[in-house]
C-alpha cells in the first residue's frame, strides 16, 4: 500500500488532518487501533475555541455543529461564596468559544471520511514507523490478522500519548518536559439539564469543581479528587452532595440533580515533547503534548497542530517546497508552550493543595481577586481561554 500522508491516529487530530489535506488533493490514509464505535464513543473535551470552530466551518465538518453546538460568551468563577462572571465579547473584541462534544466532531468527520475522503481503516495497529529519517518511511501495521506496510513521503502521528509514533523520534534529540499534579478529576455525565448557562470554575477550601454540559439536556461535572481514586467509590449521592457543597454560594442557586450515566477518573499532567519533528515523521496532538483540562485547551491544540501541518504538507506536496514543514515544531511549540503555561496557571489557581499550604491558598485567592477586579488580568484569562487566531 502506498500513499503521500500516513496518518496514525483516527482521533480528532488524525481525522481532521485527513480531511483538510483531502480538500486540498493530497492523497493519506488513516490507521487507527480501535474500533468505529469505540473511537465514536469515548468521553473527551469538549470546549472548542473560536479558531477551532473556524477550522471546522472551513473544512466542511460544521454543519451538526452550527445547529447544535451551544456558544458561550463567558464563564463564571465562584470563590468565598460569590460568583462572578467574565465576559469574553467584551474583553477580547467579540471572541467566543462553544460547546460541543468530542465525539460528536468525531462522529461527523467519521462520517465526512468514509463517504468522501481517503482510505481510513479501523482496528488497524500501528507497529512500528521505519526509516522515517529516509525519504521513504515506513508504517508497519497490523489490519484483519495480518501485517502489512503503508508506504509514505510523509508520516503524521496523531496517535496520542500512548502510540508509538513519539517512540520513533531517537533518544539522543528527543527532550520531554512534564509535571505530574497531586490530584484527578472524578468526571461524570448525568442526565439532567445544565444547572447554568455558561461553564462554572469552582474554588474551595475543599477542592475545585467545574460545571459544565454536553447539551441542553445532558450535564458534565467535574470533582477535584485525590490521585488513585477509584470511581466505583463514590456514590451518586455522594457525588452530588459534594458538587453541591463545592458550588455553594451566598445566594440563591441550587444545583439540579439527575442519573449519572458515566463516571470516570482522569490524572494531571502536562507532558511536552521536543521537537515535533524528525525527518518525515511529525507529532500531533496528544502525541506531541498533554496539558490539564483546566484550561481546555487539548483539543483546540491539536487542531493548531493540524492546521499548520495540513498548509505544510500541501505546500511541499505541490511545489516540493519544504520551508513550512521545517518550521512546524517551532511554529507549534510556540503555541503549546503559552498553552502549557495557561493551563498550569489555572491549575494551580483554582485546585486546593493536598499539603493544606495556607499560603498557597491566600496566594490563589489573591490571584483571583486580580482577576475579578482588574480589567487588565480579566481581558488576559478571557484572551488566553477563547484562544488566539490560528497560525496563518
Amino acid at each position: 500500500m502506498r500513499t503521500t500522508v500516513g496518518i496514525i491516529g483516527g482521533g480528532p487530530a488524525g481525522l481532521l488532518l485527513a480531511r483538510m489535506l483531502h480538500r486540498a488533493g493530497v492523497d493519506c490514509v488513516v490507521l487507527e487501533s480501535r474500533t468505529r464505535e469505540y473511537v465514536e464513543h469515548r468521553q473527551r473535551a469538549g470546549m472548542l475555541e473560536q479558531g477551532t470552530v473556524d477550522a471546522l466551518r472551513a473544512c466542511g465538518a460544521a454543519d451538526r455543529l452550527e445547529a447544535q453546538g451551544l456558544v458561550h460568551r463567558g464563564i463564571e468563577l465562584r470563590f468565598a461564596g460569590e460568583r462572578h462572571r467574565i465576559d469574553f465579547p467584551a474583553l477580547t473584541g467579540g471572541r467566543t468559544v462553544t460547546i460541543y462534544a468530542q465525539t460528536e466532531i468525531v462522529k461527523d468527520l467519521v462520517g465526512l471520511q468514509l463517504a468522501e475522503g481517503p482510505p481510513l481503516l479501523f482496528e488497524a495497529e500501528a507497529l512500528a514507523v521505519e526509516k522515517p529519517d529516509s525519504d521513504a518511511p515506513v508504517v508497519r501495521f497490523r489490519h484483519e490478522g495480518r501485517e502489512q506496510a503503508l508506504a509514505c513521503d510523509w508520516v503524521a502521528g496523531c496517535d496520542g500519548f500512548h502510540g508509538i509514533s513519539r517512540r520513533a523520534f531517537p533518544a539522543a534529540t528527543s527532550r520531554t518536559y512534564a509535571r505530574d499534579y497531586p490530584y484527578s478529576w472524578l468526571g461524570i455525565l448525568a442526565d439532567v439539564p445544565p444547572s447554568c448557562e455558561e461553564l462554572i470554575y469552582a474554588r474551595g477550601e475543599r477542592g475545585f469543581a467545574l460545571h459544565s454540559m454536553r447539551s441542553p439536556s445532558v450535564s458534565r461535572l467535574y470533582l477535584q479528587v485525590p490521585n488513585g481514586t477509584d470511581a466505583a467509590d463514590w456514590s451518586d449521592e455522594r457525588i452530588w452532595d459534594e458538587l453541591a457543597a463545592r458550588f455553594a454560594i451566598d445566594g440563591d442557586w441550587t444545583l439540579a440533580r439527575g442519573p449519572i450515566t458515566a463516571k470516570s477518573v482522569t490524572p494531571m499532567r502536562s507532558h511536552v515533547h521536543e521537537p515535533m519533528r524528525h525527518g518525515r515523521l511529525l507529532l500531533a496532538g496528544d502525541a506531541a503534548h498533554i496539558v490539564p483540562p483546566t484550561g481546555a485547551k487539548g483539543l483546540n491544540l491539536a487542531v493548531s497542530d493540524v492546521s499548520v501541518l495540513a498548509r505544510a504538507l500541501t505546500e511541499a506536496h505541490r511545489t516540493g517546497s519544504t520551508q513550512l514543514i521545517d518550521r512546524y515544531s517551532e511554529l507549534c511549540l510556540s503555541r503549546v508552550w503559552q498553552a502549557t503555561r495557561f493551563s498550569y496557571d489555572m491549575t494551580r489557581m483554582l485546585h486546593a493543595q493536598p499539603n493544606g499550604d495556607a499560603f498557597e491558598s491566600r496566594m490563589q485567592l489573591a490571584r483571583l481577586r486580580r482577576i475579578t477586579a482588574s480589567r487588565h488580568a480579566a481581558a488576559e484569562l478571557a484572551a488566553n481561554y477563547t484562544g488566539p487566531p490560528l497560525p496563518a
